[in-house]
């Protein structure tokens, strides 16, 4: 098979693993960077979230992993705590196939007592935030001197956030003989000046990106602000989609679009800076496991949101510059899929119609907000209710335990379960809404474990 993981100098427990995980082929930027990684090679790589580029990275650090040493041996830095808690699950998924590789996330918005905690036992893999990774090496909680492996991922999202001191002092802490891995979406000057500097001799890649806009079908309609929330109500119950993404350019905006649209009976979940860093976790699981229909975000709140199959991404508003449009688009349509991404715009926003269609190298058309039908097959509820289990890692929970638990003694039906996320405390178990009820009061009679856990349905 063209691309095959099989063609890599991988050992046969991972290439077990990996087919058993759906690794049927690579995609491009894998084809291109993990005969390079592997090799030990420097990389400067093109690529944007949902294009395979976790495993494009995480493969050629744990093969160097040495699991009977428990100092950090790889430290990937992500700008933000969401796409940190994702690489960190997806390289867990991608370890399964080694016994005891232990992989720790450090971010900001949480305690760092608890994580300080855990590095006192040692850890293989560090993910994190520059800002909360500098913090533990100020207090002398993590050391990263024998760090074999470093990644920068989104490294133009990070230098765009104001971390660039902060890699400059971490990347000092690590030895010059490490292998440096660093994926960007963009090829600013800052980033190829910070290559230039911390890396050796790199391979630079580039691939065709996978989310191009040809799989996007783009619609206009024009619209008066103060018509803008009924507006968005008709084009969900016009197309309908099963999930959404709504962009919206303020925190405000945010909390508008999603009071209304719970008022309208749309199930709506909002994603934006204020929220504590709990509630963001749970407002993403609960769209991620489908107990949710439409999420209402920021730009800075959505980074780092990687969704499979997402149907539909609303523009409640254009963004600012072309460059947002098209990467909020790029969400939808990917990996050969189809998608649909929809924008509302007032007269007064015209200039950013044009600007969008320079940016994009192609003539828009819209039509008037009015014209649009609906079509009384209205947005259906999620077909999921996510429950929040109060156990998690820390507790030994995994998501095999809860499974178990639902479909042994509460006797559901194992097709009516769907994703289960397991964090450091907690867990959540999306349940076909017909049975949700029955599988909380299951829970909350019975085991999972032998251990009695709280459990509550989230809203």
């Amino acid at each position: 098979m063209e691309n095959a993981f099989s063609a890599l100098p991988l050992p046969e427990e991972q290439l077990a693993n990996l087919d058993s995980l759906g690794y049927k082929q690579m995609t491009p930027i894998q084809a291109r960077t993990l005969p390079l990684a592997l090799a030990g090679k420097d990389l400067v790589a093109q690529a944007k979230t949902g294009s395979g580029k976790t495993a494009a990275f995480g493969l050629p650090l744990l093969n160097k992993i040495n699991p009977r040493d428990f100092g950090a041996q790889a430290l990937v830095l992500c700008p933000t705590r969401e796409l940190a808690t994702q690489v960190a699950g997806e390289i867990r998924r991608l370890a399964r196939y080694r016994q005891n590789i232990k992989v720790v996330v450090l971010c900001g918005g949480q305690s760092i007592g608890p994580q300080i905690g855990s590095l006192e036992h040692g850890a293989h893999i560090v993910v994190g935030t520059p800002g909360r990774i500098q913090d533990h090496l100020r207090k002398k909680t993590l050391s990263i001197a024998r760090v074999n492996t470093l990644v920068l991922d989104e490294a133009d999202r990070m230098l765009e956030m104001g971390f660039v001191d902060d890699i400059e002092q971490i990347i000092g802490h690590t030895p010059d003989s490490r292998q440096t891995l660093l994926f960007s979406a963009t090829y600013p000057d800052d980033i190829l000046a910070l290559s230039a500097r911390f890396q050796n001799d790199p391979d630079r890649v580039t691939v065709e990106s996978l989310h191009s806009a040809e799989h996007i079908d783009q619609q206009f309609y024009i619209c008066s602000k103060p018509d803008r929330l009924n507006g968005l109500v008709t084009l969900l119950h016009h197309y309908h989609p099963e999930t959404a993404v709504v962009f919206c350019n303020t925190k405000q905006l945010v909390r508008d679009v999603c009071q209304h649209l719970t008022d309208e009976g749309i199930s709506a979940l909002g994603l934006h800076g204020d929220l504590e860093q709990r509630d963001r976790d749970q407002v993403l699981t609960q769209f991620q496991q489908r107990s949710c229909s439409v999420l209402v975000a920021t730009d800075v709140a959505a980074r780092g949101l990687d969704i499979d199959d997402l149907p539909a991404v609303i523009n409640f508003e254009l963004p600012r510059n072309a460059d947002v449009y098209v990467h909020r688009i790029g969400r939808t349509g990917r990996a050969g899929k189809s998608g649909l991404a929809l924008s509302l715009f007032a007269d007064s926003e015209r200039y950013k119609l044009n600007s969008i269609a320079d940016y994009i190298e192609k003539e828009i058309s819209f039509e008037a907000i009015e014209t649009v039908r609906e079509t009384g097959d209205y947005m259906s509820p999620p077909p999921y209710i996510t429950l929040c289990i109060a156990g998690g890692r820390k507790q030994k929970v995994r998501p095999g335990d809860i499974l178990g638990a639902l479909t042994g003694d509460a006797g559901i039906d194992g097709k009516a379960v769907g994703k289960i996320n397991v964090t450091d405390y907690s867990a959540y178990v999306a349940i076909e809404r017909n049975v949700a009820d029955q599988a909380l009061g299951r829970l909350l009679n019975g085991k999972i474990k032998g251990r009695k856990f709280k459990v509550r349905k989230l809203k």
